[in-house]
């Protein structure tokens, strides 16, 4: 396999495939096939080998008929299903961020926290092969797991891709030359911290984007943005994702939505000793008191730790799958 090669998600189903089974009301399960293995629900047993080899999008039937429509799972599937350290940013959002921070083929992005590896997925399909991903990440574990979750989709620890432990506000200098990246994602509880070194190492028009989930944390970052004075006016959205129900006449939406997973707000890096423009607008409260600053404070905000116990069983569960998707025989079929 080359250096930048991943595993093509189609043709027959191969052992360490991920496979998604859909039952007949609709409950989906994923598994990893493995020869010799049997998939286990209340109506009955599959056997991996009655999946492995079948095209993919089939239809199999388990020992007591009970029929389930077998599929690879999309990009969009997996980061739903995989095992998690942190939470993870949501597809909806995801996208969002591809596209206000233009990531496009061969950038150069930084990307800090890694968390669980979902958005790295995402930004390395945009990046290509020819871009390269430099993600940051204080805890160590989430790195794990986060590397476990991109080899077992992609079949590979892919090359244009690193992650580096510690704090960016000190990594970052020492990481990448000033005026070398093209993209910075920023997806922490303090983003406003690291903008000083963030703005050294953005190319002049680059995007910085940061994932913030509080009104809060929004209001702060935007004002650190505009004191650097190194910014376009920062612009900031949120994206709420409803589903319709359409069957025959019976079109109606859908009684749940995807509503508030969190804000994304851009800025572009001006060249050197640029001043922008005066925007003309009323003015507003931008000061902040200690009291203040308290309420963006990591408890204030709520941040959920996970236990030990529960992270070590979520990088088993990791790293088993990227043992068996990296062992996958890519002549097979």
């Amino acid at each position: 396999m080359s250096d930048n090669q991943v595993i093509q998600n189609s043709g027959p189903f191969r052992a360490g495939d991920r496979v998604q089974l859909t039952g007949p009301k609709g409950k989906l399960n994923t598994i990893t096939l493995e020869p010799g293995k049997t998939f286990h629900t209340h109506r009955g047993i599959l056997e991996h080998d009655d999946i492995i080899g079948r095209p993919d999008a089939s239809v199999v039937t388990n020992n007591v008929g009970v029929e389930h429509l077998a599929l690879r799972p999309l990009l969009i599937d997996f980061v739903m299903s995989m095992p998690r350290g942190a939470a993870i940013i949501y597809p909806k959002d995801a996208a969002q961020i591809l596209a206000q921070a233009d990531i496009f083929p061969g950038a150069t992005v930084v990307e800090a926290g890694v968390g669980s590896g979902a958005l790295s997925l995402w930004l390395l399909r945009a990046i290509g092969p020819a871009g390269t991903l430099a993600s940051f990440e204080r805890r160590e574990e989430f790195s794990d797991v986060a590397r476990s979750n991109v080899a077992t989709f992609l079949g590979t620890d892919p090359r244009n891709w690193t992650i580096t432990l510690g704090d960016l506000a000190d990594t970052l200098p020492e990481t990448m030359p000033a005026q070398s990246v093209d993209r910075v994602v920023l997806d922490m509880l303090a983003p406003w911290e690291c903008i000083d070194v963030v703005s050294d190492a953005l190319k002049p028009g680059g995007v910085l984007l940061c994932y913030v989930a509080t009104v809060t944390q929004l209001s702060r970052v935007a004002e650190a943005i505009r004191a650097t004075g190194n910014y376009t006016n920062p612009d900031s959205h949120e994206t709420m994702v409803r589903g319709w129900h359409v069957e025959g006449l019976a079109v109606r939406p859908d009684h749940r939505m995807i509503g508030h997973t969190g804000f994304l707000i851009t800025a572009r890096r001006l060249a050197p000793d640029t001043i922008l423009p005066e925007l003309k607008r009323r003015p507003s409260k931008t000061d902040f008191s200690d009291a203040d600053v308290e309420l963006w404070t990591p408890g204030a905000l709520g941040e959920r730790s996970v236990s030990a116990k529960v992270m070590r069983k979520r990088n088993r569960t990791a790293e088993n799958g990227a043992a068996l998707s990296k062992a996958r025989d890519l002549d097979a079929g």
